[in-house]
């Protein structure tokens, strides 16, 4: 018997671009050139590049430039619920998109362009090998010691559409962590610190310097 899968058709992916960008001086992170493209641009490309094919939707979840995010040709999606409550409200809106039509949301960040082509590949895996409702990305990060420790990546999940009650309920009650909220369900973490992994793979540009080292790289 072959390994359980889940069929990329049944995937929604969500670029999530919709935050503040504070520590970005406010600057709209998505549309950030890296590398002669917008971030949100790489980010579509990185989905539709992943190993089990791309996604059966991919979407972006975005507050602002709404005309801008839209030519890039896929589907805009506000937050639905207000004051900027963070990720949890790109997760949110993209469930409520998917119900009755995609079983599955694959969430990942607009600021982090080096992200893994098989990121779906092995959160799907891992999330039906363990029978969970949601896998998440752990990335290796370097200590000032020079080890390394796996720590998660919350914006990096792959979750069961069907939990929409269960976050709404969450948002509904002032939560805002995603790990807070991951932790009440079935779930599953991946490492992706394998021979050959790219550690630089979950790096992420909080900052234009942040940006402009990266593309360094």
């Amino acid at each position: 018997m072959g390994l359980p899968r889940i069929p990329a058709a049944k995937i929604c992916a969500v670029v999530l671009a919709g935050g503040r960008a504070t520590r970005m001086g406010g600057l709209d992170k998505g549309l950030q050139i890296f590398r002669g493209q917008t971030l949100a641009a790489i980010a579509l490309d990185r989905l539709r590049q992943q190993t089990t094919g791309a996604p059966g939707l991919i979407a972006i979840n975005a507050n602002r430039n709404l005309a801008t995010y839209a030519s890039l040709g896929v589907p805009v999606w506000s937050d639905s619920v207000p004051d900027f409550v963070g990720p949890l409200a790109g997760f949110l809106v993209a469930m409520e998109q998917c119900q009755g039509y995609y079983d599955y949301v694959l969430s990942v960040p607009c600021d982090s362009p080096l992200f893994p082509l098989d990121l779906l590949e092995r959160l799907a895996q891992a999330l039906c090998t363990e029978q969970a409702d949601i896998a998440m990305a752990m990335a290796p990060d370097a200590q000032e010691d020079g080890s390394q420790v796996l720590r998660p990546q919350p914006v990096f999940c792959l979750v069961r559409s069907s939990l929409l009650g269960s976050l709404q309920g969450f948002i509904a009650s002032d939560g805002r962590k995603i790990g807070a909220w991951t932790a009440s369900h079935r779930q599953t973490k991946v490492p992706f610190n394998a021979p050959g992994d790219d550690p630089r793979a979950f790096a992420n540009a909080n900052t234009l310097d942040e940006l402009h080292d990266l593309e360094k790289t």
